[in-house]
């Protein structure tokens, strides 16, 4: 039996539906009676848990052979994560798939990329088998700004970095393979989109997709922070996705694809182009 953690968010939900599509045994984990009965509504089975009261979760990993682990990146990621590792472990779990980060890095100034490396370091040594999946930056990410789009500008401040983008949809599709298959143990994966573009690329595409035009506005750090703060970032983000950015504009991010979405799952992954069309619509509603 799989726990899926992190059930009700966008990776973990698409997990869910993944395994079912498959018919592979799962729990999803959520941490309200009401997310647990629109699951169980779904034909889901689904138990309650909470991070933050790690009490919660021996009765949620009873019986669990594979936990597949991802949190939001929030200031608290570090204690969820080794909490739950540590409830695995004591629950007997046999193998830990976790969602790390491609830039992780212990001295990183990015606060998820240094949770990342801390969790993974205690994941290692947890005596626990493990598969780690290191995605880079999510497309979905650009849904973040359909309203500045929907007036023509494209506003980020990552200069002329660019990013193979992945689809946290590949993302979820390649944890799904990994669960539910043998032969990952103690591997990690580096998942990157079909191509490394900037953002000139991106407004590009954006123009084409919405059919409007859209330009790429290379911001100055104080406004990149104020405009992430407008689009419902919050402090501790918006510091982080700055630290984030300003790695893409040192070139930190340019890493050439590494084709191991499909190799893993035998499907390609998306890309932009096709990411904005499945999301043509969330553009339009901004306009």
């Amino acid at each position: 039996m799989i726990l899926v953690l992190g059930a009700t968010g966008g990776i973990g939900g698409e997990v869910c539906r993944q395994l079912k599509q498959a018919g592979a045994p799962f729990r999803g984990m959520a941490r309200k009676q009401e997310q647990i009965d629109r699951f169980r509504h779904d034909g889901v089975d689904a138990v309650l848990g909470d991070l933050d009261r790690p009490g919660t979760l021996t009765a949620a990993m009873t019986g669990i052979d594979t936990l597949f682990l991802v949190t939001a990146p929030e200031p608290p990621q570090v204690a969820r994560e080794t909490a739950a590792i540590d409830a695995a472990r004591l629950a007997g779990v046999g193998r830990i798939v976790k969602i790390s980060a491609s830039d992780c890095n212990v001295r990183s100034k990015i606060p998820w990329a240094r949770a990342h490396a801390l969790i993974d370091h205690h994941l290692r040594a947890s005596g626990v088998d493990w598969t780690i999946l290191m995605p880079t930056a999510f497309m979905q990410n650009f849904l973040w700004f359909t309203k500045p789009v929907a007036k023509g500008y494209l506003p980020l401040g990552a200069g002329k970095g660019s990013v193979s983008w992945i689809d946290s949809r590949d993302i979820a599709r390649v944890a799904a393979t990994v669960l539910t298959q043998d032969g990952h143990s103690r591997a990690t994966y580096f998942l990157t989109g079909p191509q490394t573009f900037d953002m000139k690329d991106a407004a590009a595409q954006l123009s084409k997709v919405t059919e409007r035009n859209v330009r790429y506005l290379d911001l100055p750090v104080p406004v990149f922070r104020t405009v992430l703060r407008l689009t419902g970032n919050s402090r501790w983000m918006a510091n982080g996705l700055i630290a984030q950015f300003s790695d893409m504009v040192a070139g930190h991010h340019d890493i050439d694809p590494t084709g191991e979405v499909e190799r893993l799952t035998g499907q390609p992954p998306k890309d932009f182009a096709s990411f904005l069309r499945d999301h043509r619509d969330a553009f339009a509603r901004a306009a």
